[in-house]
This record gives C-alpha cells, sequence and structure tokens, in this order.
C-alpha cells in the first residue's frame, strides 16, 4: 500500500480555490494544480481518486470560504441585511468564485426550489429570531427572506455577468431599498427595519 503523500488534502484544495478565483474553474485540471501546488499529479489522485470527488471537495471548501466572507455576529433585520451585502461583495469581489458557486452549474451544487432559501439553517433561525422581534407571522417573515434573497442573487448575477455596471454603494443601496419595500410587503414593522440598520 502506498504512503500517503506529503501534500496535505488542505494545501491542495486551497490552491485549487485560488486557481477558482482567478482564473475561473475551467482553469483547473490535475495538472494546472499540481503545476501551481510544486507537485506531481500523484497527492491530488491519491486525496481525490477522481473530479468527481475532487469537485465535490472542491464545492464544499469554497461554499464555506464564501459562507465564511459573508457571515455576520449581527442579530436581526441587520444580520440578514449584511448577509446580503457580503452576497454582493462576493460577486464584485471574486466574479469566478460566485459564478462557478451560484451560476454555472460546474460545482454540482443545487440549493433546490425555493422553500430552501428560508428552511437553511442560518435562515430558518435568524427568520424566527426576526419574527419574534417584531411580532410579524414566521410566514410574512420567509416571505421577505426569499423575496430579498432572490432579488440580491438577481443583482449578484448581473454584476458578474457584467449586465451592470453599478458601484457597489449604489448596489448595496438597491438591496437595502428592495429589502425595505420586501419587510413593507410583509408587514414587518418600520421600526425593526430601521432599528436594525437596513
Amino acid at each position: 500500500m502506498p504512503s500517503s503523500p506529503k501534500i496535505p488534502r488542505e494545501t491542495i484544495l486551497k490552491s485549487a480555490l485560488e486557481l477558482l478565483i482567478q482564473e475561473g474553474y475551467a482553469s483547473i485540471n490535475i495538472k494546472s494544480l499540481a503545476a501551481k501546488i510544486g507537485c506531481s499529479t500523484q497527492p491530488i489522485s491519491w486525496h481525490f481518486g477522481n473530479m468527481e470527488n475532487f469537485r465535490s471537495a472542491l464545492t464544499e471548501y469554497a461554499l464555506n470560504y464564501a459562507n465564511e466572507k459573508m457571515l455576520s455576529a449581527s442579530q436581526g433585520v441587520s444580520a440578514f441585511s449584511k448577509m446580503g451585502a457580503g452576497y454582493i461583495d462576493l460577486a464584485f469581489d471574486e466574479p469566478n468564485l460566485f459564478r462557478y458557486l451560484y451560476m454555472s452549474g460546474e460545482s454540482g451544487y443545487h440549493a433546490g426550489g425555493f422553500d430552501i432559501l428560508t428552511s437553511a439553517e442560518a435562515n430558518s433561525a435568524l427568520a424566527e429570531q426576526i419574527a419574534k422581534q417584531s411580532g410579524c407571522p414566521a410566514e410574512k417573515v420567509k416571505d421577505f427572506f426569499r423575496n430579498t434573497i432572490i432579488y440580491t442573487h438577481g443583482l449578484a448575477c448581473f454584476i458578474v455577468s457584467g449586465l451592470i455596471k453599478a458601484s457597489r454603494d449604489e448596489v448595496h443601496e438597491m438591496v437595502s431599498q428592495g429589502a425595505y419595500g420586501f419587510a413593507l410587503q410583509a408587514g414587518i414593522p418600520l421600526n425593526e427595519v430601521n432599528n436594525n440598520g437596513s
């Protein structure tokens, strides 16, 4: 049985993420990744076995990286607003990563239907917190979440595709205004939105 390679799995994934961010997923193959790391292709094959396993590991690694950039220590509507701003920042700062995770299908990551937007663990807990603070029914808060997430995703896709040329500040303002409108539509009290910095 061959001994384990000296190149750690984490090093391979970190290098792959760097390639993905800089050049896009199409630039990643076993040879280009080995060249970036400065090793043979053997450690990559040893750790992952095949490209499907590698892609799955890279997707998980990239999602964790993206989520860390977007998550906030804030609570309530403010936390949700900051997550939206982080999503927009990801589209501006790392469009290849955004495209890989959320647009192209290359990652194999599929969130599922619209229900996943409000049932994902972090979003579900945040929705419950906002419902409790505002006195608004949980289903209305979920409507607010779903509509704001879809709107924000649309803006981010436009940014990555080059279809809008607005500044980061302008897009952040668009997200805030959209969230404000969706909160009104859902019946979340305006003071709840204003007190949380949205």
